[in-house]
């Protein structure tokens, strides 16, 4: 399937502002510092959210042209779907709590080092060959991260806790993981996007279920079941962000299926800048140089990163014809 270049720039754009409002609604979810409502419960409702869109859409779909509906029902094809879902499940819960540790800016900075991760991947389970101009982007990447942790000489020279990085990382390893593999699924085969969405979202709906099941049965059920105290300090601000992550992951999908990475990209560098812009005004947040700094260098890694090759010829050097008989006559001089 062609896409065309406005569809990329709307897939894009809506990418961006989904992405760059994640880090600010849930800072301004919190009440004291913490969230006043069980962060578990926000991604089972997304997931929930998704498998309702995508069932919906593939029922119009199937409704319009059963034929060129193309569902792949083969269990050993279905059992590859419960994968990434696991691996989504860990990582919706990492963010929740990075967000404790790290302000919405730094949020997005340290996301941005899924890129490094994803390149390693690339390279180690897919066999993806990386130019140098890549791999010194990736670097780049890195020290733009760190340079815009750094706080100052006086104090910690790190400006957020370290259990915050370690988080930071950890997200950022599970996304790249959960990336790689859900491209894979998403382009093995020619199956309608809305079943495969249907597939990953149903498994991934399951799994964050028996995660809640699993906390209340760890607890003995003193606060009760999830069933019933599950929206429990819910607010329009926590229905944002379920919703921000339904809309987010079915456009992560979509891009997946049809688009390329560099549509990604760009919704990514977009919203550090975003964010960083936002927070100032929302949070009070203090810019820093070196905040602005590793946002700038952070952008020109990405964007170096993901630069296709130049398939322009170089300029050629002009060359002087040399006769035989005039390098023969400069051989007798000597």
């Amino acid at each position: 399937m062609a896409v065309s270049g406005m569809k990329k720039f709307a897939a894009a754009a809506t990418l961006t502002l989904l992405t760059c409002s994640q880090g600010l609604l849930m800072e301004a979810s919190k009440v004291g510092g913490k969230y006043p409502y069980n962060v578990a419960t926000v991604p089972l409702m997304s997931e929930l959210m998704k498998l309702f869109l995508s069932s919906f859409l593939l029922y119009q779909q199937y409704s319009k042209d059963p034929k060129a509906t193309q569902m792949t029902l083969d269990w050993r094809s279905v059992l590859l779907f419960p994968i990434p879902s696991i691996i989504y499940l860990f990582h919706n819960n990492v963010q929740f709590y990075t967000m404790a540790y790290v302000d919405a800016a730094t949020y997005q900075i340290l996301g941005n080092l899924k890129i490094v991760t994803t390149g390693f991947l690339f390279w180690i389970a897919l066999k993806r060959y990386l130019s140098r101009i890549q791999w010194l982007a990736l670097l780049l990447l890195m020290a733009g991260a760190t340079t815009s942790q750094i706080s100052g000489c006086e104090g910690s020279v790190l400006s957020a806790p370290t259990m915050g990085y370690l988080l930071g990382i950890l997200s950022a390893m599970l996304s790249a993981t959960a990336g790689v593999y859900t491209e894979f699924l998403m382009k093995k085969n020619n199956d309608s996007l809305y079943w495969q969405n249907v597939q990953l979202y149903a498994f991934g709906s399951l799994f964050n279920a028996m995660r809640l099941a699993f906390d209340d049965f760890s607890d003995g059920y003193e606060n009760g079941s999830w069933l019933y105290t599950g929206l429990r300090g819910w607010d329009l601000v926590t229905w944002c962000i379920a919703i921000n992550f339904a809309f987010s992951g079915l456009f992560v999908s979509w891009i997946m299926k049809y688009a390329d990475t560099i549509v990604k990209v760009y919704a990514t560098s977009s919203a550090m800048l975003i964010t960083a812009i936002l927070s100032v005004w929302f949070f009070g947040l203090s810019p820093t140089l070196q905040l602005f700094l590793g946002i700038v260098i952070a952008c020109i890694s990405i964007n170096l990163y993901f630069m296709p090759k130049d398939s322009t010829p170089g300029p050629v050097l002009p060359t002087v014809a040399v006769k035989e008989e005039e390098v023969l006559k400069v051989d007798r001089t000597r």
